[in-house]
């Protein structure tokens, strides 16, 4: 597939608006048959003595001769202000600009424009100087941040455009202090129409298979003698959500104007993520505590307790963000002090938690093994076929503990790596290239993983006779060989339970 994303880069047009409620129309296009009459410079204004509220900067979107398109899911723009510095018009400190902004959109270059949203939005500004400022440096431009300024979560129309003014009231002291604005840039970032149609491949294609393979198991399941364990119900429950973040929805969104889908996506990972870090506790949770404390779910609440809070405090995040784009797309947490505090510090605390838990998750993993080797010490007093029979098991069983570490290990460099990406952004300075092998290979191995984890605990009905068994660790002739590890209360308890059992009781 192509890398995810493309930027492009869009410079805003300076328009006259002079006669303001007497236009035809009040959308002022920077080119084209109906283009608005433009200004060089704003030194051209005051010589034509040209009010700064008279001028409103025009960005077309796309660029002339091009048109957008439902593949690319979503649009995020981001400001930049071109400021020279000026002796008699310096930039204060903590400098705040307002910015009265428009959007409309149209489905043919000859008809009118509709609007989709209007707001007044403040954003503060961060710029320094590199040098002295003295009448020497005037006409030299700041080093100014970022400003996030827009996102939609659907591109449903062909063509966009965007009207920003700059209103000034020195009463109120609105946009003073903000230094001489030479040009507005905006980066427009989307994702790639490529890449879309590989995504939603994938997922058409996982869909049927994971759902094929849930249904298989929880027949295997619902065939034994004995009511479901903890472990069976949760690999059930991790392939519900893991189906739930497949189901192809988006394909709805090239015919639809839909834009919610980013927030909905976003909640489908969240509580993909959750199940996930919660399974991978309560799997090696089963495979290493005592009898009493298995198969229930509140012997693990201090641990999914606080995975449930972070999921749901990630939630209340983004419905702060995404939720109120859904009304207001030029709505940012970022553009506050205190938003971009707590955006910042939750980005931390995410990273610092899931590294945390990653260790514990480690740990765990390693008594597990030292439960588990332990045991095979008897192995050699075993007959040959039971003996084989052990080895397997447990081959396969570290196995999957290998890969569920490398699987988590994966997941949280994931995690962490998207939100560094769509945050660089906002707050500048890092910058990660994501490739789109990155984001499908990360996707797929969760599906292969569910998949494998069905697959193998799945209850077997295999039987071994009695003159196999021996009597070796007190296994009953006929029980039925699988890798789940937890009691059953009618069967007994399965085979490498008994192993991790037969430790922890010694």
């Amino acid at each position: 597939a192509p890398s995810p994303t493309t930027a492009v880069p869009y410079m805003s047009v300076k328009c006259i608006d002079v006669r303001k409620n007497h236009h035809k129309t009040k959308w002022l296009m920077p080119w084209g048959p109906n283009h608005c009459e433009k200004l060089k410079d704003f030194d051209e204004a005051v010589s034509r003595q040209i009010e700064a509220n008279d001028i409103v900067f025009a960005v077309h979107i796309p660029l002339p001769s091009k048109e957008m398109s439902p593949w690319f899911q979503f649009m995020l723009f981001i400001m930049q202000l071109d400021i020279a510095f000026k002796m008699d018009n310096d930039l204060k400190e903590n400098a705040e600009i307002t910015l009265d902004v428009s959007l409309a959109y149209r489905d043919d270059m000859l008809e009118d424009w509709e609007e989709i949203a209007h707001a007044i939005e403040i954003r503060k500004l961060k710029c320094t100087f590199g040098s002295p400022k003295t009448l020497e440096s005037e006409g030299r431009h700041y080093d100014c941040d970022f400003l996030p300024f827009m996102e939609i979560g659907s591109v449903a129309h062909k063509y966009y455009l965007i009207n920003i003014r700059l209103p000034v009231n020195e009463r109120k002291g609105i946009n003073v202090g903000i230094g001489e604005i030479k040009d507005i840039r905006l980066v427009g970032i989307h994702q790639n129409g490529g890449f879309t149609k590989v995504w939603f491949a994938m997922k058409t294609f996982l869909t049927p298979s994971i759902l094929i393979i849930m249904i298989w198991y929880w027949r295997r399941i619902t065939l034994m003698t004995r009511a479901p364990v903890l472990l069976e119900k949760v690999i059930f429950a991790l392939g519900i959500s893991m189906t739930f973040i497949n189901i192809p929805v988006e394909w709805f969104s090239i015919g639809f104007d839909w834009t919610w889908m980013l927030l909905f996506g976003d909640i489908r990972q969240g509580i993909f993520y959750a199940m996930l870090l919660s399974f991978w506790i309560i799997f090696c949770g089963e495979h290493m505590m005592d009898q009493n404390e298995r198969n229930r779910l509140s012997g693990y609440w201090k641990q999914v307790g606080p995975i449930a809070v972070g999921s749901f405090c990630l939630f209340i995040f983004d419905m702060c963000e995404r939720g109120v784009q859904l009304k207001n797309p030029f709505y940012s947490i970022w553009t506050t002090e205190v938003g971009t505090e707590l955006a910042m510090a939750f980005i931390i605390v995410a990273g610092i938690c899931l590294c945390l838990y990653f260790l514990f998750l480690c740990f765990m993993v390693f008594q597990v093994f030292r439960n588990i080797s332990g045991k095979q010490s008897s192995l050699p007093a075993m007959s040959k076929a039971r003996r084989l029979h052990y080895e397997g098991l447990i081959f396969r069983f570290k196995f999957l503990m290998l890969i569920t570490l490398a699987c988590a290990a994966m997941t949280v460099i994931f995690f962490i790596v998207s939100q560094v990406t769509e945050g660089h952004w906002k707050w500048g300075d890092i910058t990660i290239q994501v490739n789109s092998a990155f984001f499908t290979g990360i996707y797929g191995m969760w599906n292969l993983y569910v998949f494998a984890l069905m697959f193998l605990y799945a209850p077997s009905h295999k039987n071994y006779g009695e003159d196999q068994s021996n009597g070796d660790l007190g296994v009953n002739s006929g029980e039925e060989l699988q890798l789940t590890t937890t009691i059953t209360h009618v069967d007994g308890p399965t085979e490498v339970y008994k192993l991790a059992r037969k430790e922890a009781q010694e």
